[in-house]
């Protein structure tokens, strides 16, 4: 189990691996975010992403998923998140694609009102198959401490 003294800042990881499909992408697209350019290939044509391309905050449905999922092969004692900063949509997303994340620990902070927690701030970037940057945010994680002995 990891707790909120094992958060060091400077420390990465990578996992993950998910294969982005067409019919996910319309189905989010119609629940969530019903734009013609995440509906229609033909409409999307039409604009900058060229072709049927997911909606950004399914991009960040799907990191999430692959962070809860690692999660469960690495358990942490994680409390949530306060919050998310400077979420950038780097590059689209396609049907076909195959996205990983990597972390990495940029700050870790006692917290002064609750001993028994901490945060810590993080850097996600998702990653498609290439190798390309598609999401970048930095988000405040909530983290029990562990227990004394």
């Amino acid at each position: 189990m990891l707790y909120w003294e094992d958060m060091q800042v400077g420390k990465k990881r990578s996992f993950g691996r998910y294969e982005v499909t067409r019919e996910e992408v319309l189905e989010f697209a119609r629940k969530y975010d019903p734009q013609p350019f995440h509906l229609d290939d033909d409409a999307a044509a039409q604009t900058h992403f060229g072709r049927l391309a997911a909606s950004g905050w399914h991009t960040c449905a799907m990191t999430m998923a692959m962070t809860v999922a690692e999660m469960s092969v690495v358990p942490q004692a994680s409390l949530g998140a306060a919050g998310i900063d400077e979420l950038r949509w780097l590059k689209p997303v396609y049907p076909g694609d195959v996205l990983r994340v990597e972390t990495e620990v940029l700050e870790v902070t006692p917290s002064r009102s609750r001993p028994e927690m901490g945060s810590f701030k993080n850097q996600t970037t998702t990653f498609n198959q290439h190798d390309e940057p598609v999401l970048r945010f930095t988000g405040l994680v909530l983290m029990r401490r562990r227990p004394a002995a």
